[in-house]
């Protein structure tokens, strides 16, 4: 009773003060920037955002909005007689008014408007999201155009964008050159044949035309690795973190059709040890191990837990092998390296190492997520590339990466890893559809 007190005397000095002939234009503020004021004293502010709650009382009204800046929403305090029919949840407004210290504990200012405007009303029947609602995440994803309206969603979306900005942050900082690899490209990096493949929407062609519209098969990328060893030749130290495509027929919760990969390349990297360095540094606080595929396909043989998957010496490992190797080392991070020849891509560089032919590359296994990113050293010896390629019948496709090695070659390496698959795994989050913005691609809504 006694902060309701306070109000309407606020909002009657407010009303009843004289305006002069000339009224300063209020200073816009975000809803975050509002919050952060220590001493309001009374200054003229204008926000604009949506209506979180609307309580009307006999004398006083009282409005949350929120503009997605802040995870705390602007306590608004206005004259019931101010709020307009389509103030409702949901509605999209501009209030003005002045900045005043709040009588409440929980916050410390609020807004004590003098004039709320609607900027656009909202349908609070046909609306998805209900006020006063704990709507589960398996409603929300039925909403992907409303569901970053709510606090669960915002929050993962806001540190998604942290996060984006710490790895642009951390490569800057180590002296990596950022580039925009592109993402219709000719490559099949994985050489798994899962991609999307690109094509004109008008099939109709001429007699004779060539059948395709950039005169050769086009695809969406699968990675940015060839192209970042390109550049790696002329700026020794290089990342891309853009979108990546892979149709992989799958519709589960660690699957996204859409991804974003952080990649990167080092010139004069002669070890794998130099390519654990540079994705655990800053990046794991914790101590991991080191174990070869080898080590790993016995550890895996001699577990008593039964496998969907029977680990054998020469197939991939799974995600439920994955996992199991995490929780045997004591749910720390594991580093898996020496991956047998055939098992991987071409570019990835020969052990030469006799019976068991491997290659040098990487995965790092983490908690509940199982592969996390992997990476290895490149083939840079001609002869080897040029032979392997020649075996594949790749040879002309690639002749530009062959070429990589005739001018000025260096011992070289790299590593990617898929952005959603860190946020997962840093948040705890269980559906990885969850921290995508737009899921286009999930089973249940395409957007």
């Amino acid at each position: 009773m006694f902060g309701a007190r306070c109000v309407r005397l606020v909002l009657r000095r407010c009303s009843s003060a004289p305006c002069p002939k000339h009224a300063a234009t209020p200073k816009l503020l975000r809803v975050r920037e509002a919050l952060e004021v220590r001493d309001p004293a009374g200054q003229d502010i204008k926000v604009q955002g949506w209506v979180r709650s609307v309580r009307s009382q006999k004398d006083v009204l009282f409005v949350h909005m929120n503009d997605g800046s802040s995870l705390e929403n602007l306590q608004v305090v206005a004259d019931p007689g101010l709020g307009p029919s389509e103030l409702t949840f949901g509605s999209s407004v501009e209030v003005q008014g002045k900045l005043i210290k709040s009588p409440h504990k929980r916050q410390n200012v609020e807004l004590a408007a003098e004039n709320i405007r609607v900027v656009g009303p909202c349908d609070v029947l046909a609306f998805p999201l209900k006020y006063k609602t704990h709507h589960p995440l398996d409603y929300l994803r039925q909403f992907p155009h409303v569901r970053c309206r709510t606090n669960s969603l915002g929050a993962l979306l806001r540190l998604r964008s942290e996060a984006t900005a710490a790895i642009h942050s951390f490569f800057k900082d180590n002296g990596y050159l950022h580039v925009h690899t592109p993402i219709i490209t000719s490559n099949d990096c994985e050489g798994a044949g899962e991609i999307f493949q690109v094509e004109s929407a008008n099939e109709e062609r001429e007699p004779g035309e060539n059948p395709h519209f950039f005169d050769v098969p086009a695809f969406l990328t699968v990675s940015g690795q060839l192209h970042l060893e390109v550049m790696a030749g002329a700026f020794s130290k290089v990342y891309t973190f853009g979108p990546t495509f892979r149709a992989d027929d799958s519709q589960s919760r660690r699957h996204l059709a859409e991804f974003y990969m952080v990649e990167a390349e080092l010139s004069f990297a002669e070890s794998l040890q130099d390519i654990m360095q540079a994705k655990v540094e800053r990046m794991l606080k914790n101590r991991f191990i080191t174990m070869s595929y080898t080590e790993a396909i016995e550890v895996l043989k001699r577990a008593r837990q039964e496998f969907i998957y029977k680990p054998e010496w020469g197939r991939d490992l799974q995600t439920e092998h994955e996992r199991y190797l995490v929780q045997h080392c004591g749910e720390i991070p594991v580093f898996v390296f020496n991956y047998p020849y055939d098992l991987k891509p071409f570019y990835m560089r020969d052990n030469e190492d006799g019976a068991q032919h491997t290659v040098s590359a990487v995965d790092l296994l983490v908690p509940a997520v199982g592969e996390l990113c992997g990476g290895s050293l490149r083939e840079d010896r001609h002869d080897f590339l040029q032979s392997r390629l020649q075996r594949l019948g790749l040879e002309d496709t690639y002749q530009w990466y062959i070429d990589l090695r005739r001018f000025g070659s260096t011992p070289h390496g790299g590593f990617g890893m898929g952005f959603e698959r860190y946020l997962r795994c840093i948040l705890g989050v269980e559906n990885i559809k969850d921290v995508i913005p737009f899921p286009r691609f999930s089973h249940s809504c395409v957007l």
